[in-house]
Formats: C-alpha cells, structure tokens, sequence
C-alpha cells in the first residue's frame, strides 16, 4: 500500500477507511459491516445510500450546481423558520465552525448598529465546543482543542455549565440548580459590566466535550430571563444537537425557549451535503437591516443551491416520514436498555441524554464519581473493542475539565428500528464487557493493561 498523501488529525495512523454504506451500516474495504451507531461525528441522521436523497442532489445538480445564491436558499429558509420558535431569517455557509463565528460577529453587528460597540465581549460556558476557527475557539471552553493556540485566542469569559450529574448538590431541586447557574452568569455579567457583553453562548445539548449533556428542567429559562434583564444576546449552538436529533426539530423547543440567534449544521443535510444555518430572531433582524442594511459577512459558498436543495429534501423527509416520532421512541428504548444493562456496574456512572443523542459516562467507583486514570485512553479502548463486534460508537475524554473523565456517544440514525437499537446495546455491552477484564488497579487508580499504554 503507498503511503497516503491525506493529512489526517492523527499523523501516526490512517483512520479505518469505510468504502460504503446502506441504511445504518458502513462497509470498509475488506468487506466488514458496521452498525453506524454514531453517524461518523453525529452527522448521517438518515443513514447511507438514502435514495430520496440521492434523486434529489440529482435533480439540482442537473439544473444548477453553483451560483452566488441559489434559488433554494428560499425554500429552505422558510422550511426551518416557520419550525422554529421564533426565529425569521436563515444563513447558509458549509460548516459548523463558521456558522457559529457569523453567530458572533451578526452577535457584535447588532449592538454597533444600535451604537454600543463596547458591546464586545462574550460569555460562554466551561466544556461547552462551539468550533476550531480562532473566534470560535476562543468561546470554547475546551481545554483539549485549546491547549497550544492559547496565545493566539482573544479574550472571552466562562461560566459552568449545566452538569447535574456531577455539579447539582444534595437536596437541591432541578430548579433550584438552574437558578444557582443563572445566577453565576448574572453576577460575571456585572463583573464584566452589563453594557459591555454582547452575548452569551451556549450547546443546547452539550455535545461530544462533555457527552449528550441536556440542560435541567428550566435552566434555559432562568438564563434568558438574566440575558434579557441586562440586554445581552443569547445564542444557543446546536449544531450537533439541532435538526431532529433530539426529537425536535430544535433542542431548545424542548426547553421553551427563543434564542436571539441559532446555529445549526451536521444533521442539517445529514452529511449528504457540507451546510450549516445561523438561524436569527426579529429584533436581530430589524437593528441591521433599519440600520446598514448589510450582513457583515462574505464567502464563496454562502447559500450553496446544491447544499441547499439537499437539506430541504433531508428535512422534508423527516417530517413526511414522521422520523421526529421515531427518534423519540427509539431514544427512550435506548436509555432505558442501556440503563438496565448497566445497572449496578460499579464502572458506569451516567447514562443520559435526549431522542437519538446520548452518552455514557464511566468513573473508577460508581459511588464516588471519581473518574478513571486520564492516562489510561479508557474510552478509546471502548470504541477499538465496539469496532471488533462491529458497531461504531463516538469516544470522548476530558468529560469533566479537559483532562478528566470518559464517556461513549452513542448516536445512531432516526431510521434505526426497535431491532437495531437491540442490537447497538448488545454489541456495547460486549465491547465494554471485553474492555474491563483487562483493567487493573494501580496505585488507587483503575488503570487499561495491555500493550500500547
């Protein structure tokens, strides 16, 4: 084999090259099948080989494949505004990173226009991941995907995030949780000076940093009302969450809630096309266009007609084939199999999350919550054992600051069957069956033997 001339995010090693694909299985190049139970980075929400879809990009790209704007742009703006709660205007770029950077700037844009540029400062929360662009970085509270472009990111202000399973205190309700967090974010608030934030931003769903983490009950509530008392934006970034994953077309219908601004990409076009969307309310709406008139913001693919069509046919299929209801179904059928299935391990500390979007979490004692060894590589072992019994799962460290603790997405296509989510919490269980015989303690900590340490 000739040495590959791709430059992958890992230099020693090339990924496993899958070289097909059919409903909610992947093929690699040696025949093997694959039950896709992560849709590569929570992406594929209708699976491979999609033939609705298929016809569709067909059709535009026979008709159109690339202009400045495309006519679908408009169909498709309408399609995800009137579902969404509240918002009136969509944006078209590629990808997440840059959905969630014109989030900022639309952010900083809405205050210059109403003459307060010292409106320039942001709030985000800890183990929150909004992007890997400087300006995206810099909002992320991921010390991971920091770590040596420190010196280069601008300035930016953290909060907690919403963690119950570790940060909610005894005796303390739900509720009372979410206000304790609000009233964090309002006191940094008045730290930094009420006339200086521009926005707050937050996951919705916190993705793959801290594992399918949803909000308590409420929590997006008490957070508007403190960004509304001190007229700060709040932005909620669902490009992982968003577009069905949860159940809804939007995470925050869930929470009843209206963002200001809204990021969506992945399962926009469920990977079919590259397309991301900064959804944006009245009020954003009306400062720019009452005031310049004009989007600060311009690049080559903005409102892609074939990335475009694709997604309208990609959301007019979920809804025609009522795929929300599903993912509802088969995500409680998944959490409440993988709970009872893990009951009582001494290693599993949480299963959580919401519709087709959720995580395990694994700790040294069950008890404690304390975490696993961080030099250990746990959740890699977890996802190398899950691809020998044929399943792909979404491993993640760092779960609690960066460094500390493991967790397992597991987020498989909206068309899974009751038979398959079996089969994905099967093959699991094996693989992390095959994985904890081979962990030892050492020196207090749970430590994964075997070679390559």
């Amino acid at each position: 084999m000739t040495q590959s001339r791709v430059l992958y995010r890992s230099l020693a090693a090339a990924p496993r090259t899958a070289v097909g694909g059919d409903g909610v299985y992947l093929f690699d190049q040696e025949g093997r099948r694959y039950l896709d139970a992560c849709c590569g980075v929570v992406v594929s929400s209708l699976g491979h080989n999609h033939r609705r879809v298929i016809e569709a990009i067909k059709r535009q790209a026979e008709a159109l494949a690339y202009v400045h704007a495309g006519a679908t742009r408009e169909e498709l703006a309408q399609f995800l505004t009137e579902r969404s709660p509240g918002l009136t205007h969509a944006y078209f770029l590629s990808g997440g990173s840059e959905i969630v950077e014109l989030c900022l700037k639309t952010a900083y844009q809405y205050h210059v226009e109403q003459g307060r540029p010292e409106r320039r400062h942001f709030i985000a929360r800890r183990q929150n991941y909004h992007g890997s662009t400087i300006g995206t970085l810099t909002v992320s509270g991921n010390v991971q995907r920091r770590s040596i472009f420190e010196p280069i990111l601008g300035p930016a202000y953290f909060v907690s995030p919403c963690y119950a399973y570790r940060d909610q205190r005894p005796g303390e309700s739900e509720r009372e949780y979410g206000r304790r967090l609000a009233r964090e974010l309002e006191a940094r608030i008045l730290e930094i000076g009420p006339d200086r934030v521009a926005a707050f931003i937050a996951e919705t769903v916190v993705g793959s940093t801290a594992g399918a983490l949803p909000p308590v009950d409420g929590y997006f509530k008490e957070i508007r009302a403190v960004c509304d008392r001190y007229g700060v934006l709040l932005i909620l970034d669902e490009v992982m969450a968003g577009m069905g994953r949860t159940g809804y077309h939007y995470a925050c219908l869930e929470d009843g809630v209206t963002p200001d601004i809204l990021a969506v990409g992945k399962g926009l076009a469920a990977g079919y096309q590259p397309l991301s969307a900064m959804l944006v309310g009245p009020q954003v709406h009306a400062a720019i266009s009452s005031g310049s008139g004009i989007l600060r913001n311009g690049q080559t693919f903005v409102n892609h007609p074939l990335a475009c069509a694709t997604a309208l046919e990609v959301q007019r299929t979920i809804v025609e084939e009522n795929l929300l209801e599903n993912v509802r179904r088969r995500g409680r059928q998944l959490r409440a199999r993988l709970e009872e299935v893990f009951a009582g391990h001494p290693h599993v500390g949480d299963v959580r999350g919401r519709g087709l979007f959720n995580a395990v979490e694994f700790v040294l004692d069950r008890a404690t919550k304390e975490p696993l060894d961080p030099d250990s590589g746990f959740a890699a072992r977890i996802r190398a054992a899950a691809i020998e019994q044929g399943l792909m799962v979404y491993p993640m460290s760092g779960t609690i600051d960066g460094r500390r603790g493991d967790h397992v997405m597991i987020a498989p296509p909206f068309i899974c069957t009751e038979e398959e989510i079996e089969l994905i919490v099967s093959r699991f269980a094996a693989a992390v069956g095959a994985v904890f015989p081979q962990v030892k303690r050492e020196g207090g900590l749970l430590m994964v033997g075997g070679s390559g340490q």
